[in-house]
Parts: structure tokens; C-alpha cells; sequence
């Protein structure tokens, strides 16, 4: 008989299976020593970068205005329905900021000038000036610069508490100005202008990195920040990078405190159920701890920082280590009790190495083309322009090519090893693959086969209604990317009555974040737009557009508004106008050019723009591009926009804000800035995934198109094995849109597992089913055995990996929450798809072969 090279391989792994131990055990190690000697590091989310209209304008921003690479950490003092601007509350402020500045590890991360600002400073500033006027220091006030801390504080304190409302009344009316800045960007938009009284305030701190401070002992200086806060207020809280940074890492690790020994139990108990047998049990945990240590390596040669992201691939490589070992040692046991039929006819008990032999070149094909397909559908990934979505594709790819390694060499070997020793010592092993022996397992899967027999076309029908369904309700699904989605939860009730080692942290960052969304402009990365202002920037037409459209706010849109209800923003027209109000050049300058007494100059304002620069040249610099030649360029506007709102929605909103600009003047407007080009770069990475998985599909259908052509001259094969894959991602986008779940470059990310672990189970099924057929005459008992042999294996892989992936719903870490629901969903969906689709399909299938094979008999009689 023609022995192929699939069986030379079992012959080789169970004539040699010692030295295969020692040469991959050694393997383990060479490998494994990667997790020491390279170096992964840790990242983030990565950077990546491409070619579009905002992302250009950002880039002239930048080279012609330059970065503020300040990091801004907000704080925000409460007092819901009470007043957070009385003498005592606005010194507990200030006595802050001297704390801050006494405290070294946080001093040390503070920028030079204005570290600290805050309406506390304002009123304080205010009220130093006011006494210096008063004691006949007018001049040298005027002269000298802004008051210390100490010297704001001294002026505070040594008013009366009615003193410093009648203060708080002149520096709040809005048509006073007073020196000491604008009160109301520290004020919640809620505020209405000229009362004395706020719930909330929020003050600014700037840091900044450089040779001597890192941006983690920023972050660390925000935590202290926060403890400063914490213990001077009764209701504040601090926000920044380092506060979300920390509040993550905690969730995740609370989440792995809790879930781990739940996972364990789970999965532990239904491996349990599945191979009843402790030495099976320990055999495949051996396996998943290699292939851990293989990846651990990996990652380690591959220089592969750590991320979020790949915490997923840890739980794939089990849950396909499981698949594989499941598999294996399902068709070891099959042929060591007889119950799997070979060529040669031969029936009864088989030895351990017979039966390996025919349980390996049973699987082998099926797993190698498994993992082909599952290690496609993850590659796919790198073309993502994402660094973190490469190095995810590349860990995956070497992680599934590690468990194919694993679980088709190393673990049949040791298996046969350790069976031939119980054979030495006598001791009788009877396990019976599960589904095989009649049970509840058993009469379910045969009920599944019974029902595609009887009903083929009717299951098929409801599958691609289901599917159609899907597939429309996937078109109104969420494509946003919201920051605050990736922010921990508090714990629900049930984590808060753990015990002390299991119970988590709080977490209200989110919230926080909310908050600050909803009553303040904030600061810093990604929580402000610009608009890049081109053309006949000196026209007076185009501070006209400005200031209408500052000036009609949209308590709906994105954008954050100014108490009184302008949008918050800073524009020439908000330089000029304050910086007039400081500056009797720059006044005068403007009035002799304002025709219509509304503050901006009416002709000629070029000049009045030369006068800026004149007195106030950083500010000037900040809203404004003057060539060598004098020529003004451009003009920037810095647009402060919602931190709980969607990249997307920001965008939207700031582009029609650009546009009423762009149509009342003669110029151009670029809608730019972080949370802008974060949207365009969702979506062109959206848009890279959607296309990755539908490279992924078609290579998969080809490869296993030429795969069952070589091997069994049937390529109608690969589309029907295929079919219940597509038809299970289309329920699961249909699920994702009935319950909210978006579909971004995160969840994205998962269907390429729906897709790889779908192809896995169909391919196992229809390879043995294909295998059954040729030795069987009738078709009916070919799906029969395939069910009960490879549909028990399936049902356990499925049922420990859905288990393993669905406790990630318990996580704190949002993140976590929906890879673990959405995976489930996909390994669940996937199942069910093999076991009732993709049999009522090959049934079909056999009928209209039947069909043909019948018309053609008729033909050639006739």
C-alpha cells in the first residue's frame, strides 16, 4: 500500500517519539531563553501615521507654531449644590499649589513659567493688584511680574470674607476686566457669567519632560498630585495620563486577580468532563505551558513590546492549544479502542503506538491545515499601518505555528511514552473518546446530525436569514472610537463583597473623565482641535467669520463652550481682545481702526497684527504665521472640544465649524489637531482591517480549494467548509449591533479570531467527514461517525475555549470586557455553525452529487 507523507511522519514521531522529546524540549529552551535575554519592553497602542488633509495641516502646524509638549494634569474641585469660590475654598486651592511646589518629586516635573493656574489665581492676582493700587504701588505693580504664590496668598488671606465676594463680583462681571487672566476657562460651562457662585472649578497644572524629568515620573507625580488633592478636599479628583495609565494597569490586574481562578475552575472542570482522565488532563496543561513559554520567547527575539492588545493572544493560544490537544488525543483514543475503521480493515483493541500512529496521520492534516488558515487570518493584520496591530499579527502567527509544533510533535510523543509505561506496568487504560460511547453528549450530537439529515434545506434557510439579518443590522453598527470606551468601571456590587486578597480598587476614572467631558474645557493631547486658517488671513472679513463663529455655540455638538455659551477657543480674536485689555498700545491700535466699535479693526489689519507682535509676541506666535518678510500666512485656532465625545463626532463637529468659518471669508479652513486625525486614522485603519479580512477569506478559500483538489479531487469542498464560517461572522456582527458593541479597530481585530478558529472547527469536520465518506458507502453513516468522533472533540475545544475567553466579561477593563464577550460570542457562533450548518451543507452536497451521478448514468444509457 502507497504510504503518503503524512503517515511517514506518524511512523517517524512514534518510532523516534524520545528523540523528539529531547530535540524539542531543547527546542523549548533555546526559544523560551528569549524571554530573558531580548528585550520586549513595554508600549502602548502604538503610533502610526497617513496621508490626508488634516494630518498635513497638522504637520504645517507644528513646523510654523510649533508644539506645546506640556503634560497637562486637571484638577477639579466639587461641591455639588455649595459654592467651591469662597475665601476658604480658593486658599485651600492656592495652599495647594504651594504644596506642589514644596514637594520635590513633583516640582521637578513642573514647566518654569505659570506651572499652576487656576481661578484661585485670578481672584488672588486680582486682589494683589487692587492692593497695591491701594497702598500707592500702582507702578511698580504694573511693572514688576505676575504676584508668587506666597504673595497671591498673603493678598487673599488678608481680606474679609466679605471683601473677597465684593472681589469675586468685579473680577466675574463680564463687563469689567481686571488683571489676572480669564476666570471663566476654570469654570464649568454651566456657569452663567457675573455670579459669585460655582458647584465646580478646575485648575490646570503643567508639566513638562526633558533631559533631567521623564515622562514617567510625570505620571508619577500625578499620582502624588492626586494624594495631595485627596487629602485636602472632600470632593476632587485629579486627571491626567498617569491617573488613567495607573487606574488601567490596576483593573487589569484586579480583572487577572479575579478571573484566573474562575477561568481555572471552568476550564479545568470541563477538560475534566471532557477527557475524564487526570494523566490526559495534565498531558494537554504540559502542552498549553510550552506553547506559553514558546510565545514568552517570541516575543522576547522579536523585540515585541508589551501592549493591551496582546493580552488576547495568550487566551488564543490556549484556546487553540486546547483545540489541538483535544483533537489528538480524541483520535489516539478512537483508534486505541477500536473505534476508528482504517484501510486495512483491521478492528479491535489497538497497542499505543498503532493507535498513535493512526491518531496523528488521523489529525495531522486537518491541524496543519488549521493552522495555515488560523495563522493567515491573524497575519492578515500587518498590513495595519498600527505598529501594536503588526506586532499582535506577528506574535499570533508565531504563537499558533508554535502550538501546531506542540501539539502535533511534542504532545503525541510524550502521550505515547507515558501509555507505553502504564502497558509496561499493566495498567489496563479504557477511555473512550468523548461522544463516541453513548451519553448525553452523545444523543445531542446525534441529534444535530439527525436534524441536518432530515432537514437540510431548512436549516440552511434560517442560517442565512439569521445571516442576512446580520449582515444588514452590521450596517448601522457604531464606528466610533470613543477614548473614554478603553477607561475602567467601578466594580459591580458582587466584586465589592469579595474577600480582602480578591476584592479590586475603585476605579471612577471614567466617570471623572465624563464629568470633565461634559462641564470643562480641557487641556492637553486629545483634548483639543485647531483650525488652520489659510489665505487672506489680514482681510477683516476673516476675524468676522471668527468671532460669528465662536460666538454660536451648539449646546449638542462636540465642542466645549465658554460659560455664556461661546465656543471655547482661542483665536486672534480672543488674543486681541485680551491682550487689549492689558496693553493701551494695542487698544489704541484697534480703535482707530474699528468703524463699527465691536473691538476688531475694520481696515488695515496687518498693522494691528504688528502691534501684536510687538507687545505680545508669544501670544501673538500662537494664533498667528509672520513670514521673515512680515507676511501673515496663516492664523490657528486652538478649539476645546468634549473629552467623553467620539473621535469621530468631534471631527464632524469641528469641520462645520471650519467650513462657517471658510464661508464667510476669504479663506480656507482645515478642521486638524489630535482628536481629528485620531478619527481619520480610525478610519483608515478601520478601513485596512475590513480589507485584511477580506483578503483573509479569499486566501483561505484558495488554499483550501487547492488542498481539497490535490488531496481528494473535490474543490467544491473549500466552499462549502467555508460557507458556515462566513454565515457565523455575519451573526456576529448582527449580535454586535443588537447590543451595542462597536465595531472599531479593537473589535476589529476579533473577527480575524471568528474567522480563525471558525475555519479550524470546519476544517476538522469536513476532513474527517471526507475521510469517513471514502470508506463508507452511505453517506448518512459517514456524517454519523463524523459527528460523534470529531463533533465530541469540537464541542470541548469550543466549550473551554468560550469558557476561557467569555470570564473576560468579569474584567474592570473595558477592553477586556468586550475581546472576552465578543470572542465567546465567535468561538460559540462558530460551533454551532459546524455542527448544524456544515452537515446539513455536505448533506446537500451528497444529493446533488447523487443527482448528477444519476442524470449522467441516465444520459450515457440512453
Amino acid at each position: 500500500m502507497n504510504r503518503g507523507p503524512v503517515d511517514r511522519y506518524a511512523d517517524a514521531l512514534v518510532e523516534h517519539s524520545r528523540l523528539v522529546i529531547v530535540v524539542l524540549l531543547a527546542a523549548t529552551l533555546i526559544v523560551g531563553a528569549g524571554a530573558a535575554l531580548g528585550d520586549a519592553g513595554d508600549g502602548g497602542i502604538g503610533q502610526f501615521e497617513t496621508e490626508s488633509e488634516e494630518r498635513a495641516a497638522l504637520d504645517e502646524i507644528e513646523a510654523t507654531y510649533g508644539t506645546d509638549d506640556a503634560i497637562v494634569t486637571q484638577i477639579v474641585v466639587r461641591d455639588e449644590g455649595g459654592d467651591v469660590l469662597t475665601k476658604e475654598s480658593l486658599l485651600d486651592g492656592l495652599e495647594l499649589q504651594q504644596e506642589l511646589r514644596t514637594d520635590d518629586s513633583i516640582n521637578s516635573t513642573l514647566q518654569a513659567e505659570s506651572p499652576v493656574v487656576g481661578v484661585e489665581n485670578v481672584v488672588a492676582t486680582a486682589a494683589y493688584y487692587e492692593e497695591q493700587a491701594g497702598a500707592g504701588n500702582q507702578t511698580n505693580a504694573s511693572a514688576a511680574g505676575p504676584p508668587t504664590i506666597d504673595q497671591q496668598i498673603a493678598a487673599l488671606s488678608s481680606r474679609s470674607d466679605a471683601e473677597v465676594e465684593s472681589l469675586l463680583d468685579r473680577v466675574l462681571d463680564p463687563e469689567t476686566e481686571t488683571r489676572g487672566g480669564d476666570p471663566y476657562q476654570f469654570l464649568p460651562s454651566d456657569y452663567q457669567p457675573g455670579s459669585t457662585t460655582a458647584d465646580a472649578r478646575i485648575t490646570f497644572v503643567f508639566q513638562t519632560t526633558g533631559e533631567e524629568t521623564s515622562q514617567q515620573a510625570a505620571y508619577d507625580a500625578q499620582l502624588a498630585i492626586d494624594a495631595l488633592v485627596e487629602e485636602r478636599f472632600d470632593d476632587a479628583f485629579v486627571f491626567g495620563q498617569g491617573i488613567t495609565d495607573d487606574a488601567s494597569t490596576r483593573a487589569v490586574g484586579d480583572s487577572f486577580t479575579i478571573i484566573t481562578p474562575v477561568a481555572l475552575v471552568l476550564v479545568l472542570g470541563v477538560l475534566a468532563i471532557a477527557y475524564r482522565d487526570v494523566v490526559d488532563v495534565l498531558i494537554g496543561v504540559f502542552g498549553i505551558a510550552v506553547v506559553m513559554v514558546w510565545l514568552a520567547g517570541i516575543q522576547g527575539w522579536l523585540e515585541i513590546p508589551s501592549s493591551q492588545l496582546l493580552i488576547a493572544v495568550p487566551f488564543l493560544l490556549i484556546g487553540l492549544s486546547i483545540d489541538y490537544s483535544l483533537h489528538v488525543v480524541m483520535r489516539y483514543r478512537e483508534a486505541r479502542e477500536g473505534n476508528l475503521d482504517t484501510d486495512d480493515g483491521s478492528t479491535g483493541r489497538r497497542d499505543p503506538t498503532t493507535a498513535m500512529r493512526m491518531g496523528v496521520a488521523g489529525v495531522a492534516v486537518a491541524l496543519a491545515a488549521a493552522t495555515f488558515s488560523t495563522g493567515i487570518g491573524f497575519l492578515s493584520n500587518y498590513v495595519s499601518p498600527l505598529v501594536a496591530i503588526q506586532d499582535f499579527a506577528l506574535l499570533s502567527a508565531g504563537g499558533i505555528l508554535a502550538a501546531f509544533i506542540v501539539f502535533t510533535a511534542l504532545v503525541p510523543a510524550v502521550k505515547v511514552e507515558v501509555e507505553r509505561l502504564f502497558d509496561r506496568f499493566g495498567r489496563e487504560r479504557r477511555k473512550p473518546a468523548v461522544g463516541v460511547s453513548s451519553g448525553r453528549i452523545n444523543r445531542a450530537l446525534s441529534a444535530a446530525g439527525s436534524l441536518a439529515r432530515r432537514a437540510p434545506i431548512g436549516i440552511v434557510v434560517v442560517a442565512v436569514v439569521l445571516a442576512s439579518v446580520g449582515a444588514y443590522g452590521a450596517t448601522g453598527i457604531d464606528t466610533e472610537f470613543n477614548r473614554t470606551d478603553f477607561l475602567p468601571e467601578d466594580a459591580p456590587d458582587w466584586a465589592e463583597s469579595l474577600p480582602g486578597p480578591l476584592a479590586p480598587g475603585e476605579f471612577d476614572v471614567r466617570q471623572n473623565a465624563e464629568y470633565l467631558g461634559e462641564n470643562f474645557r480641557q487641556r492637553g493631547q486629545g483634548a483639543e482641535a485647531q483650525v488652520l486658517i489659510r489665505g487672506s488671513v489680514t482681510d477683516p472679513a476673516a476675524l468676522t467669520a471668527i468671532e460669528s463663529a465662536t460666538s454660536q455655540s451648539d449646546p449638542n455638538d462636540a465642542l466645549a463652550d465658554r460659560p455664556g455659551g461661546a465656543v471655547a477657543a482661542e483665536t486672534p480674536v480672543t488674543v486681541l481682545r485680551s491682550v487689549a485689555a492689558e496693553n493701551e498700545s494695542l487698544a489704541a491700535a484697534i480703535d482707530a481702526r474699528d468703524s463699527d466699535g465691536d473691538g476688531l479693526p475694520d481696515e488695515d489689519v496687518a498693522g494691528v497684527y504688528d502691534v501684536l507682535f510687538d507687545v505680545a509676541p508669544e501670544q501673538a506666535a500662537g494664533v498667528l504665521y509672520r513670514t521673515d518678510g512680515g507676511d501673515y500666512e496663516s492664523a490657528r485656532l486652538t478649539v476645546g472640544v468634549q473629552g467623553d465625545a467620539s473621535a469621530q463626532t468631534v471631527a464632524d463637529d469641528v469641520r462645520a465649524f471650519a467650513a462657517s468659518i471658510e464661508a464667510n471669508a476669504p479663506v480656507t479652513a482645515v478642521a486638524t489637531g489630535g482628536p481629528v486625525v485620531t478619527a481619520v486614522l480610525q478610519d483608515a485603519l478601520l478601513e485596512t482591517l475590513i480589507q485584511a479580512l477580506a483578503v483573509t477569506i479569499v486566501v483561505i478559500g484558495v488554499f483550501l480549494t487547492g488542498l481539497y483538489w490535490w488531496r481528494h479531487g473535490t474543490p467544491e469542498m473549500a466552499a462549502v467548509t467555508l460557507a458556515p464560517v462566513v454565515l457565523a461572522l455575519a451573526w456576529l456582527l448582527g449580535t454586535m449591533a443588537l447590543f451595542d458593541v462597536p465595531f472599531n479597530s479593537e473589535t476589529a481585530v476579533v473577527t480575524s479570531l471568528a474567522i480563525g478558529l471558525g475555519v479550524d472547527y470546519s476544517i476538522h469536520f469536513s476532513e474527517r467527514f471526507v475521510d469517513e465518506r471514502r470508506r463508507r458507502d452511505d453517506a448518512d453513516e459517514a456524517l454519523a461517525a463524523t459527528i460523534a468522533g470529531t463533533g465530541g472533540a469540537l464541542l470541548g475545544s469550543a466549550a473551554t475555549t468560550a469558557i476561557g475567553f467569555g470570564v473576560l466579561a468579569l474584567a474592570l477593563a473595558p477592553p477586556l470586557q468586550r475581546f472576552g464577550i465578543v470572542t465567546g460570542l465567535s468561538i460559540i457562533y462558530a460551533f454551532v455553525a459546524c455542527i448544524t450548518v456544515l452537515p446539513s451543507l455536505l448533506v446537500l452536497r451528497e444529493r446533488a452529487l447523487e443527482r448528477f451521478t444519476s442524470h449522467g448514468s441516465a444520459a450515457s444509457g440512453d
